[in-house]
């Protein structure tokens, strides 16, 4: 399997190490591509890994933010799935015509990020990203889901364009985010909170929880592409992501599983 880069910087080399690939020979194995937001490659590169060894087929994982990844997916008109941070994505799109059968294979939820041991007592509430003494880093919600989300909260609490104004700066995506907190350069931001249980973030970092009711889990929909070549082996991981052994995966990584929420 492989891991092509980020989707928000270079897309078009993925797309050109996709469509450059020389014809198959007989017998090769049938390679396919997923569009993966920058959160769930952990998981999905493991499902992938499986599913590569049953199917005896090669996964390819293009990851970056989910507003580009899209993007990517709809201009190059390649690839056999999409699965972006959160479900507003499958609704902004859909009527463009790009998108097959989904299945939900998880959840995502926001909570607030600090550097391990809360040193400046951060409570479990959004507004702190406007105290005078914390330097807060927010999502970019036009690249990223972690952004979007963040701006949904933040709206219906009215004070997203003050935590902007105030903001150090935008970051793309959830792994730009924790590295900022994780290296010094913030005190706060607002992230998955699956993010802050990886285990090279875990022992930097903690993560605090928020009220579900404000932070409401967003589904994760893996979305077949119409794009796809390889249509029965699309829908046989899909189910694979969803069933019980996929589901595995999603609660290791620090997921709710698609029966978490009702």
């Amino acid at each position: 399997m492989k891991i092509l880069p980020s989707i928000f910087r270079r897309f078009v080399l993925a797309v050109a190490l996709l469509l450059a690939a020389p014809a198959f020979a007989q017998g090769a194995k049938s390679e396919l591509l997923l569009y993966c937001g920058i959160t769930m490659v952990r998981p999905m590169t493991e499902i992938a890994q499986a599913f590569e060894k049953r199917e005896n087929v090669r996964i390819n994982i293009a990851q970056g933010g989910s507003e580009d990844l899209f993007q990517s997916a709809r201009k190059s008109a390649a690839g056999d799935w999409y699965l972006p941070g959160e479900p507003s994505y499958y609704q902004k799109h859909l009527k463009e015509g790009l998108f097959g059968e989904h299945v939900t294979v998880g959840f995502n939820q926001m909570a607030l990020m600090v550097q391990k041991g809360n040193p400046k007592s951060v409570r479990p509430d959004p507004k702190e990203l406007l105290r005078k003494d914390l330097i807060a880093i927010i999502g970019n919600a036009e690249s990223g889901s972690v952004g979007q989300e963040a701006k949904t909260i933040l709206d219906g609490m009215g004070i997203y364009p003050k935590v902007i104004k105030q903001a150090a700066f935008l970051a793309p995506d959830s792994r730009s985010l924790v590295h900022a907190i994780k290296k010094g350069e913030g005190d706060i931001t607002m992230n998955w909170r699956a993010v802050g249980f990886f285990p090279d973030n875990a022992s930097k970092i903690d993560v605090i929880d928020l009220d579900p009711k404000l932070a409401k889990p967003q589904a994760l929909l893996l979305i077949q592409l119409k794009s796809s070549k390889h249509v029965a082996l699309a829908k046989r991981f899909m189910s694979y992501a969803a069933g019980d052994e996929g589901q595995a995966i999603f609660r290791k990584h620090g997921f709710l599983d698609n029966k978490a929420v009702k």
